[in-house]
Protein backbone atom coordinates (compact mmCIF):
# COMPACT_ATOMS: atom_id res chain seq x y z
CA UNK A 1 0.00 0.00 0.00
CA UNK A 2 2.83 2.23 0.99
CA UNK A 3 4.16 2.24 -2.83
CA UNK A 4 0.62 2.69 -4.09
CA UNK A 5 0.50 5.90 -2.04
CA UNK A 6 3.77 7.11 -3.35
CA UNK A 7 2.99 6.84 -6.91
CA UNK A 8 -0.18 8.39 -6.71
CA UNK A 9 1.40 11.39 -4.73
CA UNK A 10 4.25 11.35 -7.31
CA UNK A 11 1.38 11.56 -10.47
CA UNK A 12 -0.58 13.90 -8.41
CA UNK A 13 2.41 16.18 -8.32
CA UNK A 14 2.69 16.13 -12.23
CA UNK A 15 -0.53 16.66 -13.07
CA UNK A 16 -1.84 19.50 -10.67
CA UNK A 17 -1.01 21.85 -12.71
CA UNK A 18 -2.18 20.85 -15.47
CA UNK A 19 -5.62 19.89 -14.22
CA UNK A 20 -7.30 23.11 -13.90
CA UNK A 21 -6.86 23.59 -18.19
CA UNK A 22 -8.17 20.33 -18.55
CA UNK A 23 -10.88 21.49 -16.32
CA UNK A 24 -11.16 24.19 -17.55
CA UNK A 25 -11.09 22.84 -21.45
CA UNK A 26 -14.00 20.28 -20.58
CA UNK A 27 -16.72 23.23 -19.85
CA UNK A 28 -17.65 24.37 -22.75
CA UNK A 29 -17.86 20.85 -24.37
CA UNK A 30 -20.31 20.12 -21.11
CA UNK A 31 -22.69 22.88 -22.05
CA UNK A 32 -23.32 21.69 -25.49
CA UNK A 33 -24.00 17.88 -24.22
CA UNK A 34 -26.66 19.65 -22.10
CA UNK A 35 -28.17 22.37 -24.52
CA UNK A 36 -28.19 20.75 -27.95
CA UNK A 37 -27.44 16.85 -27.43
CA UNK A 38 -30.36 14.63 -28.57
CA UNK A 39 -32.53 17.71 -28.52
CA UNK A 40 -34.19 18.24 -32.01
CA UNK A 41 -37.04 19.76 -30.56
CA UNK A 42 -37.01 23.28 -32.14
CA UNK A 43 -39.73 24.97 -29.26
CA UNK A 44 -37.32 24.71 -26.85
CA UNK A 45 -34.98 26.97 -28.32
CA UNK A 46 -35.63 29.88 -25.84
CA UNK A 47 -35.52 27.21 -22.86
CA UNK A 48 -31.85 26.14 -24.41
CA UNK A 49 -30.60 29.25 -24.56
CA UNK A 50 -31.68 29.71 -21.07
CA UNK A 51 -30.11 26.64 -19.45
CA UNK A 52 -26.84 28.01 -21.34
CA UNK A 53 -27.03 31.62 -19.35
CA UNK A 54 -27.40 29.82 -15.98
CA UNK A 55 -24.77 27.34 -16.64
CA UNK A 56 -22.18 30.11 -17.48
CA UNK A 57 -22.92 32.46 -14.56
CA UNK A 58 -23.63 29.98 -12.15
CA UNK A 59 -21.12 27.27 -12.45
CA UNK A 60 -17.46 28.00 -13.72
CA UNK A 61 -16.52 31.18 -11.39
CA UNK A 62 -15.87 29.43 -8.11
CA UNK A 63 -12.74 27.91 -6.56
CA UNK A 64 -13.20 24.85 -8.34
CA UNK A 65 -12.48 23.08 -5.65
CA UNK A 66 -14.95 20.36 -4.95
CA UNK A 67 -14.90 19.82 -8.76
CA UNK A 68 -10.91 19.38 -8.82
CA UNK A 69 -11.04 17.29 -5.99
CA UNK A 70 -12.23 14.37 -8.19
CA UNK A 71 -9.49 14.18 -10.45
CA UNK A 72 -6.76 15.23 -7.44
CA UNK A 73 -7.79 12.56 -5.22
CA UNK A 74 -8.26 9.76 -8.44
CA UNK A 75 -4.71 10.55 -8.96
CA UNK A 76 -3.53 9.41 -5.23
CA UNK A 77 -5.78 6.63 -5.64
CA UNK A 78 -4.64 5.11 -8.69
CA UNK A 79 -1.17 4.74 -10.04
CA UNK A 80 -0.22 6.27 -13.29
CA UNK A 81 -0.94 3.05 -15.35
CA UNK A 82 -4.30 2.46 -14.45
CA UNK A 83 -4.78 6.24 -15.37
CA UNK A 84 -6.50 5.74 -18.25
CA UNK A 85 -7.33 9.17 -20.94
CA UNK A 86 -11.22 7.82 -20.29
CA UNK A 87 -11.09 7.73 -16.71
CA UNK A 88 -9.47 11.02 -16.22
CA UNK A 89 -12.19 12.56 -18.68
CA UNK A 90 -14.75 10.77 -16.73
CA UNK A 91 -13.15 12.55 -12.92
CA UNK A 92 -13.47 16.16 -15.00
CA UNK A 93 -17.14 15.33 -16.08
CA UNK A 94 -17.89 14.03 -12.41
CA UNK A 95 -16.39 17.13 -10.99
CA UNK A 96 -18.04 19.93 -13.35
CA UNK A 97 -21.71 17.79 -11.76
CA UNK A 98 -20.59 18.73 -8.31
CA UNK A 99 -20.02 22.23 -9.13
CA UNK A 100 -23.15 22.32 -10.98
CA UNK A 101 -24.81 21.37 -8.03
CA UNK A 102 -23.07 23.53 -5.94
CA UNK A 103 -24.52 26.13 -8.06
CA UNK A 104 -28.46 24.98 -7.61
CA UNK A 105 -27.47 24.72 -3.99
CA UNK A 106 -26.19 28.66 -4.22
CA UNK A 107 -28.81 29.63 -6.50
CA UNK A 108 -31.76 28.50 -4.44
CA UNK A 109 -29.33 29.70 -0.83
CA UNK A 110 -29.08 33.45 -2.09
CA UNK A 111 -32.64 33.33 -3.01
CA UNK A 112 -33.79 32.16 1.10
CA UNK A 113 -31.13 34.36 2.46
CA UNK A 114 -31.80 37.67 0.08
CA UNK A 115 -27.96 37.75 -0.71
CA UNK A 116 -26.98 40.57 -2.85
CA UNK A 117 -23.29 39.21 -4.49
CA UNK A 118 -21.86 35.75 -5.17
CA UNK A 119 -18.40 35.38 -6.29
CA UNK A 120 -17.92 38.36 -6.46
CA UNK A 121 -21.04 39.68 -9.33
CA UNK A 122 -24.67 39.97 -8.29
CA UNK A 123 -26.18 36.77 -7.31
CA UNK A 124 -28.49 35.45 -10.19
CA UNK A 125 -31.85 36.20 -8.75
CA UNK A 126 -30.82 39.88 -8.39
CA UNK A 127 -30.03 40.26 -12.43
CA UNK A 128 -32.34 42.12 -14.06
CA UNK A 129 -35.24 40.08 -15.37
CA UNK A 130 -34.30 37.11 -13.49
CA UNK A 131 -36.13 37.25 -10.06
CA UNK A 132 -38.16 34.40 -8.67
CA UNK A 133 -37.53 33.07 -11.75
CA UNK A 134 -34.14 31.62 -10.65
CA UNK A 135 -35.42 28.72 -8.52
CA UNK A 136 -36.74 27.25 -11.63
CA UNK A 137 -33.18 27.99 -12.86
CA UNK A 138 -31.47 26.55 -9.72
CA UNK A 139 -33.59 22.86 -10.78
CA UNK A 140 -31.98 23.30 -14.53
CA UNK A 141 -28.81 22.86 -12.38
CA UNK A 142 -29.28 19.84 -10.54
CA UNK A 143 -30.86 18.17 -13.26
CA UNK A 144 -27.79 18.57 -15.41
CA UNK A 145 -25.80 16.89 -13.04
CA UNK A 146 -28.01 13.94 -13.91
CA UNK A 147 -28.14 14.12 -17.94
CA UNK A 148 -24.73 14.62 -17.72
CA UNK A 149 -23.82 11.11 -15.66
CA UNK A 150 -26.26 9.44 -17.66
CA UNK A 151 -24.51 10.60 -20.95
CA UNK A 152 -20.99 10.31 -19.87
CA UNK A 153 -20.73 7.03 -17.05
CA UNK A 154 -23.86 4.98 -17.85
CA UNK A 155 -21.33 2.30 -19.84
CA UNK A 156 -19.36 2.58 -16.46
CA UNK A 157 -19.59 -0.07 -13.70
CA UNK A 158 -19.78 2.68 -10.86
CA UNK A 159 -22.81 4.49 -12.38
CA UNK A 160 -25.21 3.36 -9.88
CA UNK A 161 -22.46 4.33 -6.77
CA UNK A 162 -22.60 7.42 -8.47
CA UNK A 163 -26.09 8.11 -8.94
CA UNK A 164 -27.03 6.71 -5.22
CA UNK A 165 -23.97 9.26 -4.27
CA UNK A 166 -25.14 12.48 -5.26
CA UNK A 167 -29.26 11.65 -4.61
CA UNK A 168 -28.02 10.97 -1.12
CA UNK A 169 -25.90 13.61 -0.50
CA UNK A 170 -28.40 16.17 -2.39
CA UNK A 171 -30.77 14.50 0.37
CA UNK A 172 -28.48 15.16 2.60
CA UNK A 173 -27.57 18.79 2.10
CA UNK A 174 -31.39 19.81 1.87
CA UNK A 175 -31.71 18.27 5.23
CA UNK A 176 -29.30 20.21 6.34
CA UNK A 177 -30.63 23.40 4.92
CA UNK A 178 -33.80 22.31 6.29
CA UNK A 179 -32.71 22.73 9.63
CA UNK A 180 -30.54 25.99 9.18
CA UNK A 181 -33.80 28.02 7.75
CA UNK A 182 -35.53 26.19 11.41
CA UNK A 183 -32.98 27.54 13.52
CA UNK A 184 -33.38 31.14 12.52
CA UNK A 185 -36.70 31.41 11.06
CA UNK A 186 -37.13 35.19 9.42
CA UNK A 187 -38.76 37.77 11.64
CA UNK A 188 -37.57 35.57 14.27
CA UNK A 189 -34.80 36.44 16.97
CA UNK A 190 -34.95 33.82 19.50
CA UNK A 191 -30.93 33.14 19.91
CA UNK A 192 -32.08 30.29 23.02
CA UNK A 193 -31.84 28.33 19.46
CA UNK A 194 -28.58 28.73 18.70
CA UNK A 195 -26.56 26.05 20.67
CA UNK A 196 -23.04 24.10 19.64
CA UNK A 197 -25.03 21.19 18.69
CA UNK A 198 -27.16 22.50 16.55
CA UNK A 199 -24.51 24.63 14.72
CA UNK A 200 -22.74 21.32 13.94
CA UNK A 201 -25.92 19.16 12.69
CA UNK A 202 -26.56 22.44 10.46
CA UNK A 203 -22.51 22.09 9.35
CA UNK A 204 -22.40 18.30 8.73
CA UNK A 205 -25.42 18.26 6.92
CA UNK A 206 -25.53 21.01 4.61
CA UNK A 207 -21.96 21.60 3.74
CA UNK A 208 -19.33 18.94 4.80
CA UNK A 209 -21.02 15.85 2.66
CA UNK A 210 -21.14 18.04 -0.35
CA UNK A 211 -18.45 19.71 -0.42
CA UNK A 212 -15.72 17.32 1.58
CA UNK A 213 -17.37 13.52 1.28
CA UNK A 214 -19.13 14.07 -2.39
CA UNK A 215 -15.29 14.25 -4.46
CA UNK A 216 -13.58 12.11 -2.76
CA UNK A 217 -16.42 9.54 -2.70
CA UNK A 218 -16.82 9.83 -6.19
CA UNK A 219 -13.31 9.49 -7.25
CA UNK A 220 -13.00 6.32 -4.66
CA UNK A 221 -15.89 4.84 -6.95
CA UNK A 222 -14.55 5.47 -9.93
CA UNK A 223 -11.34 3.86 -8.53
CA UNK A 224 -12.68 0.92 -7.98
CA UNK A 225 -13.01 1.34 -4.13
CA UNK A 226 -16.88 0.40 -3.12
CA UNK A 227 -15.76 -1.13 0.45
CA UNK A 228 -18.44 0.48 3.06
CA UNK A 229 -15.95 0.18 5.64
CA UNK A 230 -13.50 2.07 3.58
CA UNK A 231 -16.37 5.01 3.10
CA UNK A 232 -16.81 5.47 6.17
CA UNK A 233 -13.33 6.07 6.87
CA UNK A 234 -12.37 8.62 4.68
CA UNK A 235 -16.01 9.89 5.54
CA UNK A 236 -14.82 10.50 9.66
CA UNK A 237 -11.79 12.58 8.06
CA UNK A 238 -13.46 14.59 5.87
CA UNK A 239 -16.37 15.24 7.78
CA UNK A 240 -13.84 17.04 10.67
CA UNK A 241 -12.78 18.79 7.51
CA UNK A 242 -16.42 19.95 6.35
CA UNK A 243 -16.63 21.40 9.95
CA UNK A 244 -13.62 23.43 9.71
CA UNK A 245 -14.42 24.64 6.31
CA UNK A 246 -18.03 25.80 7.88
CA UNK A 247 -16.50 27.46 10.62
CA UNK A 248 -14.04 29.17 8.72
CA UNK A 249 -16.49 30.18 6.18
CA UNK A 250 -18.53 32.12 9.10
CA UNK A 251 -15.50 33.61 10.14
CA UNK A 252 -14.56 35.29 6.73
CA UNK A 253 -18.02 36.14 6.83
CA UNK A 254 -17.44 38.52 9.08
CA UNK A 255 -14.00 39.06 9.22
CA UNK A 256 -12.83 38.30 5.47
CA UNK A 257 -12.28 41.19 3.15
CA UNK A 258 -14.73 41.51 0.33
CA UNK A 259 -12.63 42.34 -2.27
CA UNK A 260 -10.75 39.16 -1.37
CA UNK A 261 -13.74 36.44 -0.47
CA UNK A 262 -15.91 37.71 -3.76
CA UNK A 263 -18.87 38.46 -1.32
CA UNK A 264 -20.61 41.02 1.56
CA UNK A 265 -20.96 38.95 4.70
CA UNK A 266 -24.54 39.28 6.09
CA UNK A 267 -24.75 36.60 8.64
CA UNK A 268 -25.35 39.11 11.23
CA UNK A 269 -28.21 41.21 9.49
CA UNK A 270 -29.56 37.56 8.40
CA UNK A 271 -29.57 35.83 12.07
CA UNK A 272 -27.79 33.43 10.90
CA UNK A 273 -26.94 30.43 13.81
CA UNK A 274 -22.88 30.91 12.93
CA UNK A 275 -20.30 29.56 14.60
CA UNK A 276 -19.04 33.13 15.91
CA UNK A 277 -22.51 33.82 17.35
CA UNK A 278 -22.69 30.17 18.91
CA UNK A 279 -19.07 30.76 20.60
CA UNK A 280 -20.01 34.38 21.59
CA UNK A 281 -23.37 33.13 23.24
CA UNK A 282 -21.21 30.28 25.61
CA UNK A 283 -18.53 33.09 27.50
CA UNK A 284 -20.21 36.03 27.79
CA UNK A 285 -21.74 37.69 30.45
CA UNK A 286 -26.03 38.29 30.78
CA UNK A 287 -25.44 42.12 30.50
CA UNK A 288 -23.53 41.18 26.71
CA UNK A 289 -26.22 38.97 25.80
CA UNK A 290 -28.96 41.28 26.15
CA UNK A 291 -26.56 43.70 23.80
CA UNK A 292 -26.48 40.74 21.41
CA UNK A 293 -30.24 39.91 21.30
CA UNK A 294 -31.26 44.14 20.75
CA UNK A 295 -28.77 44.20 17.62
CA UNK A 296 -28.56 40.48 16.47
CA UNK A 297 -30.34 39.95 13.27
CA UNK A 298 -30.99 43.66 12.60
CA UNK A 299 -30.27 44.67 9.03
CA UNK A 300 -29.32 48.34 10.51
CA UNK A 301 -25.66 49.60 10.05
CA UNK A 302 -24.90 50.55 13.37
CA UNK A 303 -26.48 47.14 15.29
CA UNK A 304 -24.14 45.48 12.82
CA UNK A 305 -21.27 47.27 14.24
CA UNK A 306 -22.21 46.36 17.71
CA UNK A 307 -22.22 42.84 17.61
CA UNK A 308 -18.60 43.09 16.05
CA UNK A 309 -17.51 45.29 18.56
CA UNK A 310 -18.99 42.09 20.64
CA UNK A 311 -17.35 40.17 18.66
CA UNK A 312 -13.80 41.77 18.98
CA UNK A 313 -14.52 42.57 23.15
CA UNK A 314 -15.02 38.51 22.90
CA UNK A 315 -11.33 37.89 21.59
CA UNK A 316 -13.02 36.11 18.42
CA UNK A 317 -10.42 36.12 15.93
CA UNK A 318 -7.70 35.14 19.00
CA UNK A 319 -10.53 31.78 19.48
CA UNK A 320 -11.26 31.41 15.98
CA UNK A 321 -7.02 31.24 14.99
CA UNK A 322 -7.15 28.76 18.49
CA UNK A 323 -9.97 26.22 17.20
CA UNK A 324 -8.17 26.51 13.85
CA UNK A 325 -5.11 25.09 15.02
CA UNK A 326 -6.74 22.65 17.49
CA UNK A 327 -8.77 21.02 14.12
CA UNK A 328 -5.60 20.83 12.52
CA UNK A 329 -4.04 18.72 14.97
CA UNK A 330 -7.18 16.34 15.25
CA UNK A 331 -7.08 16.21 11.89
CA UNK A 332 -3.77 14.97 11.43
CA UNK A 333 -4.57 12.09 14.18
CA UNK A 334 -7.89 11.12 12.45
CA UNK A 335 -6.08 10.10 8.95
CA UNK A 336 -3.21 8.13 11.09
CA UNK A 337 -6.11 6.60 12.83
CA UNK A 338 -8.18 6.17 9.84
CA UNK A 339 -6.95 6.60 6.61
CA UNK A 340 -4.43 3.22 7.29
CA UNK A 341 -5.81 1.48 3.61
CA UNK A 342 -5.73 4.90 1.79
CA UNK A 343 -3.46 7.80 0.46
CA UNK A 344 -2.97 9.84 3.23
CA UNK A 345 -2.11 12.74 0.34
CA UNK A 346 -5.93 11.84 -0.56
CA UNK A 347 -6.79 14.55 2.53
CA UNK A 348 -3.38 15.87 3.18
CA UNK A 349 -4.18 17.55 -0.63
CA UNK A 350 -7.29 18.93 0.63
CA UNK A 351 -6.30 20.38 3.63
CA UNK A 352 -3.55 22.43 2.23
CA UNK A 353 -6.49 24.24 0.36
CA UNK A 354 -8.60 24.93 3.19
CA UNK A 355 -6.22 26.17 6.33
CA UNK A 356 -5.32 29.27 6.40
CA UNK A 357 -7.26 30.20 3.60
CA UNK A 358 -8.23 33.77 3.18
CA UNK A 359 -11.36 33.45 0.84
Amino acid sequence: MGDHSCNGTQSSIKALSSDPQLFEDQFDKLVTDLSERDIVDPSLADALTRLREVLVYNSPLGKRNRGLSVIGSLRDLLPPTQLTQDTVQQSLVVGWCIEMLQGCFLVADDIMDGSVTRRGQPCWYKRDGIGLDAINDSYLLEASVYRLLRIHCRKQPYYVHLLELFTEISFQTELGQSLDLMTAPPGQIDLSRFTMDRYKAIVKYKTAFYSFYLPVAAAMYIAGIESEEEHNNAKLILLEMGEFFQIQDDYLDCYGDPAVTGKIGTDIQDNKCSWLVVTALETMTPEQRAELEACYGQNDDACVEKVKALYNTLQMPKLYHNYEEESYQRLQKLIACHAQNLPHSVFLNFAKKIYKRTK
